[in-house]
Parts: C-alpha cells; structure tokens; sequence
C-alpha cells in the first residue's frame, strides 16, 4: 500500500496580499482510501511553487519544515508563512497578482516532490507528496466593499482539486519524464489516485523497459501489444482520473510509430469524466502521438459509446483495469462487459480474443471472488508481478 500526503483543510483559492497572516491548512498523511492514517512520525516540508505560463523555468522556494506529523495531531491546523515577494514581470498583467502552489512534501530534494513511477525502490517508499492548485494573491484594493465581501478576498474559497508530480524514465530518450495528475479533494472515490493505478503504471514504465521480461513468453507478448511500433489499440475500464492511460500513452509516445499509432481509450461512469478529460487536455504535449480518449462506459449498460465501438471494429489489443474490485456488487456487471468486449473482438479479429491487464490490491478476501467469475466467462488469469509500496498488501499485477 501507499501513503499520501492530502489537505484536510486545503488553502484557498485567492487571498489578499495586505494581509501578513500566513495561509492555514491541515495536512494529513493517510492510505487511499482516506480511512487509514500513517501510524508513524515523519517530518512535512512545505516549498511554493511559482505558477507561471512558462514551466520550463520553474521557481520553486527551498523546503522548509512545517510540522511533524503524528497521528495525535492529525486535525491541527497549521499556519504557512507566505511564499516571497517576486518580480513584478511574472505577475498577471490585469491586476498585479502573482499566483502560487503550495508543496507538501517528506523530503528535501528535488525527487522527493515527485512520484517515481518504475523504480522500484523509489515508489511509495514516503509518503506521496501533493501540490495544491493555484493561489492567487490578490491586491488589497480587491477587497473594498461589504465585510463580507473583503472576508471572501481575505480568506479565499477552498480549494476543491489538488495534484501530484509523476516522473517516468523513457530508456529511449535516456531522460525523465514529469507529469501532473489531478485530484478532486471530496470524498468522491472516482476523482482520486488509487494504490493499483500507481503500481500498475509503475509497472508498465519497467514493462517498457523490459524488465522482468527475458524469460517470460507471456510478458513478452503483452509488451509487444503495449509497446509495439504498429497501431494498437487499448482500451480500459474504470479510469478514476486516467494515470494508466496516461503513463501508458505517454510511454507510446517515446517511440517511433509507424503508420497510425492506434488509440487508447479510458472509459469510468459520467461523474469521473470532468476530472479524467482534464488530466487528459493537461498532457496532451506529453501524450501527442497517442492521446487518450475518455469515453463514458457503464457496466450496467449495454450500450457502448462510439469511440469503444470504433476500437471495436479496429481490433481491441488489451484491456486494462486497476482497483475495479473495491464493490463486490459490481462483478456481475463488470465479467458481463468483460466477456461483450472479448466476444466482440474475437468476432472481428477472427477469434483472436485481447489480453485482459489488471493491477489489484487486496481490501477484503471477498473480492477474490472476481477470478471465479472470470473463469466462468472464459477468462483466466495468473499473477505477472507484485508491486511493493510502504508496507500493507502489495499491488498485485495479473494477466487475463
């Protein structure tokens, strides 16, 4: 299992900058489904990171600590001094303001405000840091007007995303790749990052690498429909906010396609889109030769949206999945659209049926379940690779 580092209480979106009082939040460090806090004590930094149009030259204040995180005192609030004055020229050019996101981090180097996705030793080892989205500080002339009215400017509205650096390695082009994926900061399950879609990209990044790979037929071949340099085309079900997708569309892109490079399509229920189509619109520069398309896809519904047709038609390679299993209930819903997609494919690509890639992580031993019911539709699956993170079950990779 993973850590990460939140915002019970986050900061807010404006703030005036008249006002010397320092921004207050409430961090917490719990696992992912927020319902389990680090039982340890560790040390929280903070930096601010200058939210600028040109990325390319970040400024980023040195990390300082903020609070020693104990269990004792997970609903203290916590005062963050301001981040420093900066050249007027970075400043909105409308209404002298600078914006600024707020960093928590474990560590005091560079990596640790970054999640790195195919180092085994480096995934989840500390808790996972988070990025705030951006505040603005405003000019004091803003808040003339009611009391209520200068309040609102004063103390800003609470933030409702936050998000997370993700680094990846692309042998090909011997650097690292960073991207962000956002967050929703409610308590809604399908907007957030989950322990399996972190350790299944990281380990589609040591896939792509060919890690673990040499001896083993399988693997190969799954590689090979992953990563191959003709079109193919993946699709995957309950995407949340779309990190496999992305990782993997992202990895795709390094390479040298030929001809067409095929689609990925990511699908989840209508209320995960908004956040999965953000993700998807923020690295599209990342994602330019294969882009993902998200696509809404209901298990209970039969009915298939026209971007899963067209992968249909095409010739689906893989389907992939992570932490599909938390609602038993859904079973019979998610095995009745597993074995449409393979009938379906295998009708079209002359009973060739696609691979099926899962990441999974234990909560309750009723979810096991799943591989019977998989074995009924004709799917069968063996586990490829375990995904170690900061104790707690592992993520658990499984090949259909």
């Amino acid at each position: 299992m993973f850590y990460y580092i939140s915002f019970l209480r986050p900061p807010p979106l404006q703030a005036s900058t008249t006002s010397s009082e320092p921004i207050r939040i409430t961090p917490q460090i719990c696992n992912d489904l927020r319902t389990e806090y680090l039982d340890d004590s560790i040390d929280i930094y903070y930096s601010w990171s200058l939210h600028t149009p040109h990325p390319a030259t970040p400024v980023i204040t040195k990390p300082t600590k903020l609070t020693s995180w104990r269990t004792s005192t997970a609903y203290k609030e916590i005062p963050v001094p301001r981040p420093p004055h900066y050249n007027k020229t970075c400043k909105d050019a409308e209404s002298d303001a600078l914006s600024w996101r707020l960093i928590l981090t474990c560590g005091t180097t560079p990596n640790d405000q970054l999640v790195m996705l195919g180092e085994t030793e480096a995934t989840g080892n500390t808790p996972l840091a988070v990025m705030s989205m951006p505040v603005r500080f405003q000019s004091g002339r803003l808040g003339h007007g009611s009391g209520n009215k200068r309040a609102a400017i004063q103390n800003g509205t609470k933030q409702e995303r936050i998000a997370r650096s993700y680094a990846l390695r692309a042998p090909i082009q011997d650097r690292s790749i960073v991207f962000d994926i956002t967050e929703q900061t409610s308590f809604d399950l399908d907007k957030k990052i989950w322990d399996s879609g972190i350790g299944l990209s990281s380990w589609l990044v040591q896939l792509f690498s060919e890690k673990g790979t040499e001896t083993d037929g399988a693997l190969t071949h799954l590689r090979e429909l992953l990563f191959g340099t003709n079109a193919r085309h993946v699709l995957e079900l309950g995407a949340g906010t779309g990190i496999v997708a992305i990782t993997l569309a992202i990895l795709r892109s390094t390479l040298v396609l030929l001809d067409q490079p095929g689609s990925i399509v990511t699908t989840d229920l209508p209320s995960a889109i908004p956040v999965l189509q953000d993700n998807i619109t923020a690295n599209r520069l990342l994602t330019h030769q294969c882009t993902p398309q998200a696509a809404v896809l209901d298990w209970e519904c039969e009915e298939l949206a026209p971007p899963v047709q067209a992968q249909l038609e095409a010739g689906l390679d893989v389907i992939i999945m992570a932490d599909v299993t938390y609602n038993t209930a859904s079973f019979t819903a998610l095995t009745g659209t597993l074995s449409r997609l393979v009938q379906i494919c295998k009708q079209r690509r002359e009973g060739r049926p696609p691979r099926v890639l899962m990441g999974y992580k234990e909560r309750h031993p009723d979810e096991r379940s799943l591989w019977d019911m998989a074995k009924d539709i004709g799917l069968h699956f063996q586990q490829v690779a375990l995904v170690n993170g900061a104790g707690g079950h592992p993520v658990e990779i499984w090949l259909g």
